[in-house]
């Protein structure tokens, strides 16, 4: 695309347009150079069809903003957003690699190491940008890029949403059909678990060699993603863990509500199996086919403590067929002599069950109470109590005359919020203003979550995880020195870890901000090798940011320090800048080839370049006076620029050698007998008549050296002239 309008312009006086890298639907990226910090980046512009759309380009610059705000060493990074004269565009890292489709297509069916390698690199990715409001919306392996170290670094956050605005099935998004997700197929709402989706068929294509889903059209191929019914990874690959293959499933859900409900989730269940490749997996309520040969379907997931929090899957468990009024009666009577029937040794089992079985000693004690006021004969107007099992509490109407106590306690069986039991039963009369307790259910118990061991870990995942918990968690930051932790990593929470959170609740998350600042002098490191004075600054235990400046020098081998800034002796503080300046030793230039040139032109050409005046040593020689006729360097090679350079120069004291010179006639104008004059300048070498048919005149003991000129004149007898030049090498 040589005749690109764009290549070999200048961007804001800042980006020089070297090249086009690629191209897509809505714009075109070019490898340039950012001439402000002399690198090389990719630059993205828009098409000239799109830049007559208003609504386009202002939400082009609103999302590339948005994901400019992203730092993640697994997200391309975005550096710059532009609006010029000449071009609306993004400027991103440059990445040297292949996409991860390339790198699919060329070693096929990866291993599960691999995968699991790959795909918790993007997982970690998703995490950081869903935690930051930005869903992807257009995963699939062409939009990750896989570099020589085996690092991964996902690109385009955002676009997708600009192809796709308004959630439609468009031709851009066809092009991407293979990985979206059910309800991006349909037009519906997109949020953080449609890229999840999205990565577990990314897994599923890895692991089986091809996407789950195919077809003749794109449109074929959405549809199949609306109706499900993928075929098991493990049909295409036998070879494929049972625990991996759950999480590829449970990620490719069909319902959205059974997919991981957050990246931070499924890392926790990669990180699990990566420890234990033998892990199983239970995904209660997940219809994963009987494929997944998990038998009992009353284990939880428990993520290692130091993954995250330590909770349980969030899924909405398997439900019982709603019961009766009477049937829940009985059921809470039945759960609470259960309850009051555990030994001390089981109690310790499960401090869930010790929660249940404090709070119904709670509602019996309160019962108690009631009962007694109730057989004391309180006299006044007497109320029946309501049927309130089974009702929503919070949608409870305003009875007169009671008051509703709410005891609240985990029901695998009762959705959150409805109420399990009441005491006194429906129907039993009550003086008026007397309490009824109810016992609220929470939901199933997997709907605990405690506080987990954060320590270490990055302030951005720390909060991406709670804010993850969906209990609108107001967390505050700390901030205070530590000799350990690294800089805006957590030191320690509040409340500890194994802590229950609840909604809302106030979570202090005490970060790091490195070392407390010290006060020293400067080391003297000048005249030690480079490596040997980085490590004297290390031992400083200061946190020093070692810039190397190199340059040549003269006398000093490479690698040494030359000086300092801040010089020997002066004070520095903790995470200071210290520059050395390190020599990188006698400066190289390539000899040219001076021979043939006067002395005088050759000096001032070595010197010039940089190099050492050379010596001139006269030799006899039958070429002109002062003329180089020999060098010691080689020429086109590199050489020192202080290399001693001696030139052999022509004192022209040997005669030129000589030789006869033969001039070929017979193609010169002689139609018969004539007079020829052959000169060599204003010096006539030959002058005679030649008989018709001549061939040839020979010039004895001419100069050998150099191309000579001789003029030829002919004079024919009948008197016309004739003139012709003949140049013959010496």
């Amino acid at each position: 695309m040589d005749n690109d309008k764009y290549i070999g312009r200048l961007l804001d006086n800042r980006y020089e347009i070297l090249e086009v890298i690629g191209t897509g639907g809505m714009a075109v990226v070019y490898k340039a150079r950012c001439h402000r910090l002399n690198r090389l980046v990719a630059v993205k512009i828009l098409k000239d069809d799109n830049l007559e759309d208003e609504d386009f380009r202002r939400r082009f610059h609103a999302e590339s903003q948005a994901v400019a705000m992203l730092s993640h060493p697994n997200i391309v990074s975005v550096y710059d957003v532009s609006t010029s004269l000449m071009a609306d565009y993004i400027v991103m890292e440059l990445i040297e690699g292949i996409t991860l489709k390339q790198y699919m297509e060329k070693k096929g069916v990866l291993n599960w190491k691999e995968t699991l390698h790959f795909a918790m690199q993007i997982a970690k990715a998703l995490e950081h940008a869903h935690s930051k409001g930005i869903v992807h919306r257009d995963i699939k392996p062409h939009n990750v890029m896989v570099l020589k170290n085996g690092s991964v670094k996902v690109m385009d956050f955002g676009i997708a949403r600009l192809i796709s605005h308004g959630n439609t099935l468009t031709k851009e998004a066809l092009g991407s059909v293979h990985y979206i997700s059910p309800e991006q197929a349909r037009g519906g709402r997109v949020d953080d678990r449609s890229d999840i989706y999205s990565l577990g068929v990314v897994m599923y294509e890895m692991m089986a060699g091809r996407p789950p889903y195919d077809g003749e059209s794109p449109v074929a191929v959405a549809i199949q993603h609306i109706n499900g019914g993928a075929a098991l990874p493990s049909v295409l690959n036998p070879n494929i863990p049972g625990g991996l293959e759950q999480i590829i499933m449970k990620a490719m859900a069909h319902n959205v509500s059974d997919r991981y409900p957050s990246a931070t989730r499924m890392l926790a269940d990669m990180d699990e199996f990566r420890k234990d490749p033998t892990t199983l997996f239970d995904y209660t309520g997940l219809p994963l086919d009987a494929a997944m040969r998990v038998q009992n379907n009353t284990v939880v997931m428990q993520p290692p403590a130091d993954i995250a929090s330590k909770v349980v899957d969030s899924q909405t468990p398997r439900r019982k067929p709603p019961m009766t009024p009477e049937q829940r009666r009985e059921e809470a009577r039945r759960r609470r002599e259960a309850q009051q029937a555990k030994t001390p040794k089981e109690e310790k089992r499960s401090r869930i069950t010790l929660i249940a079985i404090i709070a119904c000693s709670a509602v019996a004690l309160v019962a108690i109470v009631i009962i007694l006021w109730f057989l004391l004969g309180n006299k006044g107007k007497m109320v029946k109590v309501p049927e309130l099992v089974g009702e929503v509490y919070a949608e409870l109407p305003d009875y007169q005359g009671l008051e509703i106590k709410k005891n609240e306690l985990y029901d695998d069986s009762v959705p959150e919020g409805v109420i399990i039991s009441q005491i006194p039963e429906a129907g039993t009369e009550i003086k008026k203003d007397y309490t009824v307790v109810v016992d609220v259910s929470l939901g199933p118990a997997s709907n605990i979550v405690t506080m987990g061991n954060m320590k270490d870990w990055t302030i951005d995942r720390a909060e991406s995880l709670l804010e993850g918990q969906k209990l609108n968690l107001d967390v505050v930051i700390k901030r205070e020195y530590h000799e350990e932790i690294a800089k805006d990593h957590v030191i320690r929470t509040e409340p500890k870890e194994g802590t229950t959170l609840t909604q809302g609740q106030t979570v202090t998350l005490y970060v790091s901000e490195g070392k407390k600042s010290q006060i020293s002098g400067m080391p003297n490191v000048v005249g030690k090798d480079k490596d040997d004075a980085k490590s004297v600054l290390l031992l400083q235990d200061m946190d020093l940011n070692v810039v190397i400046n190199e340059v040549y020098h003269m006398t000093a081998k490479a690698g040494t320090v030359l000086e300092s800034d801040p010089s020997a002796g002066v004070k520095i503080k903790t995470g200071q800048t210290v520059t050395l300046t390190v020599s990188k030793g006698i400066e190289k230039k390539i000899m040219p080839d001076v021979v043939g040139m006067t002395i005088s032109n050759a000096k001032g050409m070595l010197t010039a370049l940089g190099f050492k005046s050379p010596t001139a040593v006269s030799v006899p020689s039958d070429q002109p006076k002062d003329t180089v006729i020999s060098q010691s360097l080689e020429k086109e090679k590199e050489h020192e620029i202080t290399s001693e350079i001696v030139l052999e120069v022509s004192d022209g004291s040997k005669a030129p050698a000589t030789k006869d010179v033969t001039i070929d006639l017979r193609n010169s104008a002689l139609n018969g007998e004539c007079h020829i004059t052959i000169n060599q300048g204003n010096t006539t070498l030959y002058s005679g008549r030649v008989p018709k048919g001549t061939l040839s005149v020979t010039l004895p003991n001419q100069t050998a050296v150099g191309s000579v000129t001789y003029t030829i004149i002919i004079n024919e007898t009948d008197g016309w002239d004739v003139t012709e030049v003949f140049t013959t090498n010496g």
